[in-house]
């Protein structure tokens, strides 16, 4: 995976992405999250895999442009998740503090 992020990193840095502005990254993010909605409204596996690669793709270079990495990320993320406790509701995960 580390390689694949370099590689990624690097393609980015060719194409002149890692200088260009985040909120114009972000549209693309968003683009990319709602081909994963259309893959998963049509139940379309093929198309799940790429779109989730895709958003993938798009964080990596999100998280480049403002000077972090995707493990930095991540790490924070799971950080925060780690003790969390809660429980399903509707086929949802729902915070203990955000039950009523």
């Amino acid at each position: 995976m580390n390689e694949l992020i370099t590689n990624i990193e690097q393609w980015s840095i060719n194409k002149g992405l890692d200088k260009a502005k985040s909120r114009k990254q972000f549209l693309k993010v968003t683009e990319e999250v709602g081909e994963v909605a259309a893959a998963l409204a049509r139940n379309d596996k093929d198309a799940l895999r790429d779109g989730i690669g895709d958003v993938v793709v798009t964080l990596i270079i999100l998280a480049q442009q403002n000077g972090m990495d995707l493990h930095e990320c991540v790490n924070q993320a799971y950080d925060e998740i780690k003790g969390r406790t809660g429980k399903m509701v509707n086929g949802v995960f729902v915070k203990s503090e955000d039950l009523t």
